[in-house]
């Protein structure tokens, strides 16, 4: 049996407007199946590492102004002991067959539903797309792009979805079916309220400790006890682990709601990231202030991977396909490590060792990402992968190129999937810093690019593939950015 351990929480969940106990629950428990043990079984576990969406649930997280963003998450991810304090509401919660949820209504006269096993999540992520507070018809009725419908509803919030029956065209017409929320709408009135406190919690079982510490003091506290804890945040990493290869933690330290983690400042030579962000919450809070970014974001995972996975995750699992550290190392980022003793900075370049092999000690964590100011000129993310959106990259580039009067007065280059880390091109960059930015020096800097990293054979690329997208790369760069006299110089 799970014990409270006599710290803080009251280890209970509101589910669906009711109140729900986590007593009993094992800290290795998930969201999906302590859910399904309340009978609320409308989410399924279809794959149980994020990517088909069958066990999408909303949660109510802060919106960064004092009210409340309802959010859809994988529930096959999420720690069922995370959710203590927190508000859940799933496909149960939103109408009943008398009295269907205007999304459920639309998915069922439009025929957005067949076999129904994904249903349920299909419907928690449009039910978050349909509360998204600044969506807006568009005006022209296609959106700011072809997948954004006259309604604003943007179909990317149902990327990490996915169904073998419909062929989505009835899941689209369904979401640009939908109207704005009605004013009596319970959960359209509770976006004006507070979203919960994240409780400090310990909860002990079979499987282990989960520990919400109640700030970063009291988290290095307990890190400093248990140098070997799982930091956990997103989970997006760890709930995979724990779901696929039976991982547990002896000790796990919940650190994503931390607020010493969750700021997001920018000043004029510096912008400074909280490493417990989600990817969606950076998006929103820089607003486009780092195009670079801006071409990540898109192509990180899914909406609802990036509405968990936090910036901090992804450089503190040290993965060398990461898409973050390619672009980050082209904004020459740096990190600060905090520990009991004192917080230091190391520059990302030299924060990552071997594979799956940082700098970071014992007792440290990554408390933000400092990307300095100005902003290069020219910047792109370039990422190879077997699908367009929701997939693991065979090869990513980050670039950031000043050019001034025609010159490349300095280049910065982050590769990720050609060695056992994230790496900077070294080699590249030199042969581009004082050339004229035209396609005879691209060429030339491409022939060098072909060289940088260990590439290997697996089964995302070969090696020689990997090699021949990064000779391409610095040309399709040239071509996206000079003038049209400059492309065919």
């Amino acid at each position: 049996m799970a014990a409270n351990d006599g710290h803080g929480g009251g280890h209970q969940v509101t589910v669906n407007g009711a109140t729900c106990s986590l007593q009993g629950t094992d800290p290795a428990t998930n969201a999906l199946d302590w859910l399904r043990g309340q009978g609320l079984t409308g989410a399924k576990e279809g794959c149980a590492e994020g990517e088909c969406g069958a066990c999408s649930v909303m949660v109510a997280r802060p919106d960064g102004d004092g009210g409340t963003r309802w959010t859809a998450v994988n529930a096959c991810l999420v720690p069922a002991a995370a959710l203590d304090g927190q508000e859940v509401v799933t496909a149960e919660g939103l109408g009943t067959p008398d009295a269907l949820h205007p999304v459920q209504r639309e998915m069922a006269v439009r025929g957005g539903s067949q076999c129904g096993y994904c249903t349920p999540g299909f419907v928690c992520s449009m039910a978050a797309e349909y509360y998204r507070p600044d969506r807006a018809p568009a005006g022209d009725g296609h959106g700011s792009d072809h997948e954004c419908g006259p309604n604003g509803f943007d179909l990317h919030a149902l990327s990490g979805n996915l169904c073998r029956c419909t062929g989505y065209r009835p899941i689209r017409d369904a979401a640009y079916a939908l109207g704005s929320p009605e004013e009596d709408d319970p959960f359209a009135a509770r976006v004006h309220e507070p979203a919960p406190a994240a409780a400090s919690t310990r909860l002990t079982g079979p499987s282990g400790t989960y520990a919400r510490p109640a700030d970063l003091a009291e988290a290095l506290g307990l890190l400093a006890e248990h140098p070997d804890a799982v930091l956990v945040a997103g989970s997006t990493d760890w709930g995979v682990e724990t779901n696929l290869r039976g991982s547990r933690a002896a000790f796990a330290i919940g650190i994503d709601r931390l607020p010493e983690l969750r700021t997001l400042d920018v000043a004029d030579d510096v912008i400074e990231l909280g490493a417990a962000l989600s990817f969606s919450e950076v998006e929103r809070g820089l607003a486009g202030r780092v195009p670079l970014l801006d071409q990540l974001f898109p192509q990180f995972a899914s909406r609802l991977i990036r509405n968990g996975a936090t910036i901090g995750g992804n450089l503190g699992t040290g993965s060398p396909i990461g898409d973050t550290p390619p672009a980050l190392l082209a904004l020459e980022a740096e990190l600060v490590l905090a520990s009991a003793g004192g917080e230091r900075v190391v520059a990302l370049a030299d924060y990552f060792t071997g594979y799956r092999q940082t700098v970071r000690e014992p007792g440290e964590l990554i408390r933000a990402v400092r990307i300095p100011l100005p902003l290069s000129g020219v910047t792109a993310f370039h990422k190879i992968a077997k699908r367009r959106f929701d997939d693991i990259s065979s090869v990513a580039v980050g670039f950031a190129l000043d050019v001034v009067d025609g010159e490349v007065a300095k280049a910065r280059i982050g590769l990720g999937g050609v060695a056992a880390t994230p790496i900077r091109a070294l080699a590249t960059e030199a042969a581009l810093e004082g050339r004229p930015w035209t396609r005879e020096t691209a060429r030339a800097a491409a022939a060098v690019m072909r060289t940088e990293g260990t590439p290997m054979d697996d089964h995302r690329a070969s090696a020689a593939y990997r090699a021949a997208t990064l000779g391409t790369a610095l040309l399709k760069l040239h071509a996206d950015t000079a003038t049209p006299q400059e492309v065919g110089a």
